[in-house]
């Protein structure tokens, strides 16, 4: 909540100043730890990003037995927790990795992952905001279950080309690459009939969460 909210809300409040050149250290040593790993990481802000270990430095074949190497040496290194999530592609290895903070490990596996959207309920959704939220429920779209039954002219008519966006995630695909020139907060692919099978692991340390 804004600063102003907090001190409202609690007047004998005590505001710490940030340290952002600290943070910034630490956020180099992290994404270090990262590119241990994969040449592809794209950090989406100091303390999360994406990485694409599909084809890995440490030729480790399971996404997850890396995710859990780099909590380790996040701990190790910098005394900070960090939770991970693991999927096939970008939205569910971000919908993963919110799922058991603030220091967890979660693995959306191929087979569970319509199910998992199919249940989720629509604010949860990462890209769904509050406001598209509340217009999505005035549609009676309350969980993924009920955006999949929407067609994609429908939701672009309602949300324009964002709609085809909610089609997608609302079957459990995104195909965006990870871009290794920006910085980000899991690792992203997808397995989807002629499309190649990549493994997707999100991670954040958890004392940088915004």
């Amino acid at each position: 909540m804004p600063s102003i909210t907090a001190f409202a809300k609690c007047p004998g409040l005590i505001f710490v100043r940030p340290r952002f050149d600290v943070y910034r250290d630490i956020s180099t040593s992290i994404h270090a730890i990262f590119k241990r790993y994969s040449d592809l990481v794209e950090g989406v802000a100091l303390d999360e990003a994406y990485l694409d270990v599909t084809e890995n430095r440490q030729n480790i074949p399971y996404a997850s037995t890396i995710a859990r190497h780099i909590k380790t040496a996040i701990v190790q290194e910098t005394q900070l927790t960090a939770i991970a999530g693991v999927s096939i592609n970008k939205f569910l290895a971000k919908m993963a990795s919110g799922q058991n903070k603030p220091n967890g490990l979660t693995v959306i596996l191929p087979e569970d992952a319509i199910a998992f959207v199919e249940q989720l309920p629509i604010e949860k959704f990462h890209g769904i905001g509050e406001v598209t939220a509340a217009k999505m429920h005035s549609l009676g779209i309350h969980t993924g279950a009920d955006l999949k039954t929407r067609s994609l002219s429908e939701l672009t008519h309602h949300f324009g080309k964002a709609g085809q966006y909610y089609h997608k995630i609302a079957r459990a695909e995104d195909d965006r690459p990870v871009e290794a020139n920006r910085v980000r907060k899991s690792i992203g692919a997808e397995t989807n009939g002629t499309k190649k099978s990549r493994n997707a692991c999100g991670l954040s340390s958890l004392q940088l969460l915004a």
